[in-house]
Protein backbone atom coordinates (compact mmCIF):
# COMPACT_ATOMS: atom_id res chain seq x y z
CA UNK A 1 0.00 0.00 0.00
CA UNK A 2 1.13 3.54 -0.66
CA UNK A 3 0.83 6.48 1.68
CA UNK A 4 -2.10 8.13 3.34
CA UNK A 5 -4.96 8.93 0.98
CA UNK A 6 -4.02 6.19 -1.47
CA UNK A 7 -6.58 3.91 -3.05
CA UNK A 8 -5.42 1.09 -0.80
CA UNK A 9 -6.22 3.10 2.31
CA UNK A 10 -9.66 3.98 0.96
CA UNK A 11 -10.33 0.29 0.32
CA UNK A 12 -9.09 -0.59 3.80
CA UNK A 13 -11.35 2.05 5.37
CA UNK A 14 -14.34 0.71 3.45
CA UNK A 15 -13.53 -2.81 4.65
CA UNK A 16 -13.44 -1.54 8.24
CA UNK A 17 -16.88 0.01 7.83
CA UNK A 18 -18.37 -3.45 7.37
CA UNK A 19 -16.12 -5.49 9.69
CA UNK A 20 -14.01 -3.69 12.30
CA UNK A 21 -10.37 -4.66 11.85
CA UNK A 22 -10.76 -5.96 8.30
CA UNK A 23 -9.07 -2.86 6.91
CA UNK A 24 -6.06 -3.41 9.14
CA UNK A 25 -5.95 -7.03 8.02
CA UNK A 26 -5.95 -5.92 4.37
CA UNK A 27 -2.98 -3.67 5.22
CA UNK A 28 -1.14 -6.60 6.81
CA UNK A 29 -1.42 -5.42 10.43
CA UNK A 30 -2.64 -8.58 12.11
CA UNK A 31 -2.32 -7.47 15.75
CA UNK A 32 -4.31 -4.26 15.20
CA UNK A 33 -6.90 -6.18 13.19
CA UNK A 34 -7.43 -8.62 16.06
CA UNK A 35 -7.49 -5.79 18.59
CA UNK A 36 -10.22 -3.85 16.76
CA UNK A 37 -12.29 -6.92 15.89
CA UNK A 38 -12.29 -8.35 19.42
CA UNK A 39 -12.81 -5.07 21.30
CA UNK A 40 -15.63 -3.87 19.04
CA UNK A 41 -17.31 -7.29 19.06
CA UNK A 42 -17.12 -7.53 22.87
CA UNK A 43 -18.38 -3.96 23.29
CA UNK A 44 -21.36 -4.56 21.01
CA UNK A 45 -22.10 -7.88 22.73
CA UNK A 46 -22.01 -6.28 26.18
CA UNK A 47 -24.19 -3.47 24.85
CA UNK A 48 -26.91 -6.01 24.10
CA UNK A 49 -27.43 -6.51 27.85
CA UNK A 50 -29.81 -4.24 29.70
CA UNK A 51 -27.33 -3.32 32.41
CA UNK A 52 -24.42 -2.42 30.12
CA UNK A 53 -26.36 -0.69 27.34
CA UNK A 54 -23.82 2.17 27.26
CA UNK A 55 -21.25 -0.24 25.75
CA UNK A 56 -22.92 0.37 22.37
CA UNK A 57 -21.42 3.85 22.51
CA UNK A 58 -17.97 2.46 23.38
CA UNK A 59 -18.27 -0.04 20.52
CA UNK A 60 -19.30 2.71 18.12
CA UNK A 61 -16.34 4.87 19.09
CA UNK A 62 -13.92 1.95 18.67
CA UNK A 63 -15.52 1.06 15.32
CA UNK A 64 -15.05 4.64 14.12
CA UNK A 65 -11.46 4.58 15.36
CA UNK A 66 -10.89 1.41 13.32
CA UNK A 67 -12.12 3.13 10.16
CA UNK A 68 -10.03 6.26 10.71
CA UNK A 69 -6.94 4.21 11.58
CA UNK A 70 -7.24 2.24 8.34
CA UNK A 71 -7.70 5.41 6.30
CA UNK A 72 -4.73 7.27 7.83
CA UNK A 73 -2.21 4.41 7.94
CA UNK A 74 1.21 5.08 6.47
CA UNK A 75 4.07 2.58 6.46
CA UNK A 76 6.62 5.39 6.67
CA UNK A 77 5.49 6.32 10.19
CA UNK A 78 5.90 2.74 11.44
CA UNK A 79 9.43 2.31 10.07
CA UNK A 80 10.89 5.30 11.93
Amino acid sequence: MSGQGSGGNVLAALCSVFVPGLGQLVQGRIFMALFFFVTVFVSYALGATVILFFMWLVGGILHLWSIIDAARFSRLRTVL
